[in-house]
C-alpha cells in the first residue's frame, strides 16, 4: 500500500498499525476508546487518513520550532 502522505483513502487496522509502527491490538484498543478517529463498516474499523495525519499532529503537545530547545 502506498502511504505517501499526499494519499488519501481509508485504512485499515493492519495499515494504521504498520503506519503507526505499532501493534495491531493498539490501534483496535485505541479506536475501541474512542482515542483515534475511527468508524465501522460491517463490523470492521476503518481509518480515513486525512483524519489519522490530523489526529497525529494534534497529538504534538509541544510546537516542532520548541522541539530541540
Amino acid at each position: 500500500m502506498d502511504l505517501n502522505p499526499d494519499s488519501p483513502g481509508i485504512l485499515t487496522i493492519k495499515e494504521v498499525s504498520d503506519f503507526l509502527k505499532v501493534t495491531e491490538r493498539t490501534i483496535y484498543r485505541l479506536a475501541a476508546g474512542k482515542q483515534i478517529p475511527a468508524f465501522k463498516v460491517g463490523g470492521s474499523w476503518r481509518f480515513s487518513r486525512s483524519e489519522i495525519d490530523k489526529w497525529i499532529k494534534s497529538q504534538s503537545s509541544m510546537p516542532v520550532d520548541q522541539a530541540d530547545d
